[in-house]
């Protein structure tokens, strides 16, 4: 029997009880909700990164070289998307429903979360499957098992078909015991079998949704049309993010924006006190984002 993925309807239709929702995330480590973006905010997000996504070059130099083989020949990348698409900072990366899942999931370890990469990945045709992989991985020094740390999600910004290279997802891999830690661990780890791989194909404005610890990875695109996505995540506000979010969209930027898109880029200090902790992320011992809201960065 194939895999297949939990689906959730129109968060507009108040069919999307964030609580079921999480539910079916903790047992099964990833989710569908269809429809999740109205397609006005769809086709606002694609007009505002068109310029961004044309000049992307699938070739560009990466800190690593190992990325560039990660990613493929075919892929552009467009990095720090809320300071190029406005109405991603706004009504995606704020958008209510994340914020609830990120209550329920990460909220129990952490005083605030924030955002830990916005990214618009578009695969062009001929790309080919890419390494099956965990998101959390990039904190591979944290000790396994430990408490969830990221919550995340690819959003369809054109439909998701698995011939365009929808995402692959292995329900029920955050319950695995091995690591999955790097390309070296996976060859030599177990892999999973076909039938234990779904594949999240949905209408563009859907997303699926995912615990880092979920192995999952791109498809192959065997269209002659580009599939175009959004990786958004979020992460405990006490760790380093994925992204340098404050130089990606700096305080100039961020200051036009929603206060609540200001906390989650990490201008907001972790305030742990009150749960018996200290803090992170002071500036001239205030607030950075009451600094920002005062125009004083």
């Amino acid at each position: 029997m194939t895999a297949t993925i939990e689906r959730f309807a129109n968060p507009a239709t108040g069919t999307a009880d964030p609580d079921a929702i999480a539910a079916a995330l903790d047992r099964d480590g990833a989710v569908i909700i269809e429809d999740l973006l109205p397609l006005e905010v769809v086709d606002r997000v694609n007009e505002e990164v068109e310029a961004a996504v044309a000049a992307a070059d699938p070739n560009q130099e990466f800190f690593n070289p190992i990325m560039q083989a990660f990613h493929g020949p075919f892929t552009k990348q467009v990095p720090g998307v809320p300071g190029i698409s406005r109405t991603f900072a706004v009504d995606v990366m704020c958008h209510p429903l994340f914020l609830q899942l990120c209550d329920r999931v990460l909220l129990p370890s952490c005083a605030r979360y924030q955002l830990n990469l916005g990214h618009l990945l578009q695969r062009g045709p001929g790309s080919d499957e890419q390494w099956l992989h965990r998101d959390e991985a990039v904190w591979s020094d944290m000790p396994r098992p430990h408490p969830e740390v990221q919550l995340a999600s690819v959003i369809a910004f054109v439909d998701f078909t698995r011939d365009n290279g929808a995402t692959r997802v292995v329900p029920g891999s955050h319950r695995w015991d091995d690591r999955w830690l790097s390309p070296a661990e996976q060859m030599a780890g177990p892999r999973p079998e076909p039938d234990q791989i779904a594949y999240a194909e949905m209408p563009a404005g859907s997303a699926v949704v995912y615990s880092g610890g979920t192995i999952h990875a791109g498809g192959s695109n065997v269209t002659d049309v580009p599939r175009r996505g959004a990786h958004l995540s979020y992460c405990l506000g006490w760790l380093r993010t994925e992204e340098n979010n404050i130089l990606s969209v700096p305080p100039e930027l961020a200051a036009t924006l929603p206060r609540c898109a200001q906390e989650l880029l990490g201008y907001a200090i972790h305030d742990s006190i009150g749960r018996g902790g200290g803090h992170l992320g002071m500036l001239r011992m205030q607030d950075p984002v009451e600094l920002l809201q005062r125009g004083e960065l």
